[in-house]
């Protein structure tokens, strides 16, 4: 609940402050109370450099308060300007001849000073008596950061006041509407990017002003890109033509009256559309470098990564990530002695979303690749290379997209760009998920490259079909065999019993027969 009370508090003490008036003064001077005779004059300060011992009547709260405002003299109810008024408090003493009052620009370190004088009447006829003294004839700038002293003139040691002040900035509102720098104008654009030009239409500025504009890239500055251009405040047309090279989110317009030190204004119109600075990729053949350097400010992580072979993922590769804070010194990112491989990438990360760039996709760098054959009982794993490269062979059981655990099986072997160059491993090694990882150990940053789902050899399953096959013929011969034995047993035995009946038989029963048979056979008529 403080918490609450005290922002609650800041708010309407800054809310005030921007909507304070400035008072207004018709002339600048110096007053001072009613019944003192005062005068001022420049000084340099030189003469009152230099301090005395106070006599032991003097006070040293001779001098009483200094209080510091800013003061708004306008000519004619437009013309304003903004000067400081200084009013300090004094015990008048025969030994005071007057005061002086200094201005000291923090910024630029100029100084003004005045000599307020008493005359010599006055200081002895109403000593010991309070005068008040106003003077409100120093300029100041919007903003400006400022210290003050007031001495008294003798200059005694230890008799002094100092007291810091910030003037008021263009955020306050009668400052903002009256004072000339803070007219910065309003602007207005209008993008043709087939000419590739930025209209600006310029309002709200001083009358018969001239008036700035211009491109500029911003950094911790807005830094020229060279397209500048002028408006005379006694035309009418109140418009410029712009050329860019390119929209860059940095790319704005600023404007800006001309006068010395007028506030400027800014307008970067394209701060969002970020896809284009990661285009900036640069490969060096000499020292197989690759490197990105930003045209705009940007907090970004970069990682070189591996397209995978849908094209729908890239996946990092390890220590190879690195940061490019927004207001980072150095800009580029580099990588040393890079894989050109094509399917090796860059990924940017922000806030709003990653992109992914394949510098060398296009195939117009040294690349190699990695092909297998099945063997007699093993895996023949080939590598062409358009230049001198090493190569790490693993065999692995696929995990995840990212990782392949290895099974043990780890090989070397180096290529150049005359022939091909193999190696041979088991046949034995297969299965769905069994995968032949190789890359470059002759380089920092190389792409992984997978064969996955390793089907077993050729010549294996041939061997494993004919034993296969010759089991089978063998069984069916087998079974054959045996029932071509079995018909002729069969056969046998009924010839052996039809014989043996025929003989136990008398010739009467054999003739009764066949006169039975020959009476069923005959048809019979009706």
């Amino acid at each position: 609940m403080l918490l609450d009370d005290i922002l609650i508090f800041l708010v309407i003490i800054l809310g005030a402050s921007d909507c304070q008036i400035i008072p207004r003064i018709e002339e600048c001077g110096l007053t001072c109370s009613q019944g003192f005779h005062c005068k001022s004059k420049p000084s340099t300060g030189i003469f009152n450099s230099f301090c005395r011992d106070a006599p032991a009547s003097l006070s040293s709260t001779v001098l009483k308060s200094m209080k510091l405002s800013t003061v708004m003299k306008c000519v004619q109810g437009s013309q304003c300007s903004l000067h400081l008024s200084i009013k300090g408090t004094l015990n008048l003493d025969e030994n005071i001849r007057g005061l002086e009052i200094c201005s000291l620009s923090v910024d630029t370190q100029q100084s003004h000073c005045v000599n307020v004088r008493f005359s010599r009447k006055t200081s002895n006829k109403l000593g010991g008596r309070k005068v008040h003294v106003q003077f409100n004839c120093f300029d100041v700038n919007v903003a400006q950061h400022i210290y003050v002293t007031m001495k008294t003139i003798p200059k005694y040691c230890g008799v002094k006041l100092s007291q810091e002040y910030y003037v008021e900035d263009c955020r306050n509102n009668d400052v903002g509407k009256h004072i000339p720098v803070c007219f910065a104008g309003k602007l207005d654009y209008n993008v043709d990017r087939a000419r590739k030009t930025i209209s600006v239409n310029v309002s709200d500025f001083l009358q018969d002003q001239d008036y700035y504009v211009r491109l500029c890239h911003k950094w911790f500055t807005c830094e020229d890109v060279g397209s500048f251009a002028l408006i005379k405040g006694k035309e009418s047309l109140k418009s410029i033509s712009l050329q860019y090279a390119q929209l860059l989110p940095c790319l704005c317009i600023e404007g800006w009256s001309a006068i010395p030190d007028a506030r400027r204004t800014q307008l970067c119109p394209f701060k969002n559309d970020t896809k284009v600075l990661w285009d900036s990729i640069v490969y060096n053949p000499a020292t197989h470098t690759l490197a990105w350097e930003p045209a705009c400010p940007v907090h970004v992580t970069v990682n070189l990564c591996r397209l995978t072979k849908s094209n729908d993922e890239c996946v990092d590769l390890q220590n190879s990530s690195n940061t490019a804070p927004e207001k980072s010194l150095s800009k580029q990112v580099k990588y040393s002695r890079v894989d050109t491989h094509p399917r090796l990438c860059m990924k940017f990360t922000t806030k709003q979303g990653s992109w992914i760039r394949c510098p060398f996709a296009h195939g117009n760098f040294p690349a190699w690749k990695m092909r297998i054959a099945a063997m007699a009982e093993q895996i023949q794993i080939s590598f062409m290379s358009q230049t001198n490269a090493r190569f790490s062979v693993l065999v692995c059981n696929k995990a995840q997209l990212s990782s392949c655990e290895s099974v043990g099986t780890r090989l070397s072997v180096s290529a150049d760009d005359s022939h091909p160059t193999s190696v041979n491993i088991s046949g034995e090694i297969c299965g769905s998920e069994i995968c032949i990882q190789a890359w470059r150990t002759d380089v920092d940053y190389s792409v992984p490259l997978q064969i996955c789902d390793i089907q077993c050899t050729l010549s294996s399953q041939s061997q494993e079909d004919d034993e296969n096959s010759l089991r089978i013929i063998s069984l069916i011969a087998i079974i054959l065999i045996l029932a071509t034995m079995m018909a002729l047993l069969g056969h046998k035995i009924l010839t052996v019993f039809h014989r043996k009946k025929h003989e136990d038989r008398s010739p009467a029963q054999i003739i009764r027969q066949s006169f039975s048979t020959r009476v069923k056979s005959t048809p019979s008529f009706h």
